[in-house]
């Protein structure tokens, strides 16, 4: 995709507002005109989810409080990257995956076995990192890296955008980086997300990111790393909730550390948050492995 056409998608997401009164789009004149959305459809959407919808996904403006309040436990990937991790903080990190029912646990590439068999029969997936933390190191070796981790029982995959070549306007590069991996990750049926790490970015570079990771076919787009500068904030997971829409997910992890917090992403569009203080934000202990993240 050329620069050309990029600016002009970012133009027109970043120019259009959000029609009628109340700032929803289903509304006119003030009064919801659809009765479908989550915003102006609570009790229907709880009838959702008693039925068995898994998520729902909503936008901009969407309260928590008086609301839908989501299983927060189910949309945690449980983590644990800090580079000191020992096996036995590795296993706790499982336990505790399990007690509490996270999506999933989120783990260095050398912990994957380890969580694999841990986990093994259990329904909270293996997530690892890809070209972690910095996102330059060479697509080949990003490519090799995302499939080594699948063989060895990786079932998602979250890895680092090419920051700097974004920055220089190399789109091509980077919508190609980001498709070596994905499409690796999709062979073996895997779930991908792509770190696009906003603190570092422009609002039009947040925009860019998004759409070049929605082009190259990724599942989710994710806020940061938790090691870079800043970390997720609701106006950030708004922003990219707008460019993806709702046929990608949208992760928010980095300084993710209470219940309100996450919650304030989810109602901003978030239908995952990556956190190492899971167990704090789901039942208010803290847990040992939650330092760092």
């Amino acid at each position: 995709m050329d620069r050309q056409t990029v600016d002009r998608i970012i133009d027109e997401i970043l120019q259009e507002k959000l029609k009628g009164t109340d700032g929803h789009s289903c509304c006119k004149d003030g009064v919801c005109s659809d009765n479908l959305c989550v915003i102006h459809n609570k009790d229907g959407v709880r009838n959702l989810v008693h039925n068995g919808a898994a998520r729902i996904t909503s936008g901009v403006g969407v309260e928590a409080a008086g609301g839908v309040e989501p299983d927060v436990a189910s949309m945690i990937d449980h983590t644990l990257l800090k580079p000191e991790a020992t096996t036995n903080d590795v296993e706790k990190l499982c336990s505790e995956a399990k007690k509490y029912g996270f999506a999933s646990v989120c783990v260095n590439p050398s912990y994957v076995p380890l969580c694999a068999k841990l986990l093994k029969g259990i329904a909270v997936k293996v997530c690892t990192v890809i070209g972690f933390p910095l996102g330059a190191a060479s697509t080949a070796s990003k490519t090799f890296e995302t499939e080594q981790a699948i063989r060895e029982g990786a079932q998602e995959v979250d890895m680092v955008m090419n920051i700097g070549m974004l920055k220089s306007g190399e789109y091509e590069y980077v919508e190609n980086d980001i498709f070596a991996v994905i499409s690796t990750a999709k062979r073996y049926q895997s779930l991908s997300k792509v770190i696009i790490e906003t603190g570092l970015l422009t609002d039009e570079e947040k925009v860019k990111a998004c759409i070049l990771a929605k082009r190259a076919g990724a599942d989710f787009v994710k806020t940061s790393t938790g090691f870079g500068k800043g970390g997720a904030t609701v106006g950030d997971v708004a922003l990219m909730r707008r460019v993806v829409g709702s046929a990608m997910g949208v992760k928010a992890s980095g300084g993710v550390r209470s219940r309100e917090e996450a919650l304030a992403m989810v109602a901003s569009g978030a239908d995952r948050i990556g956190a190492s203080a899971s167990v704090k934000i789901v039942s208010g202990e803290i847990s040992e492995t939650a330092k760092g993240y």
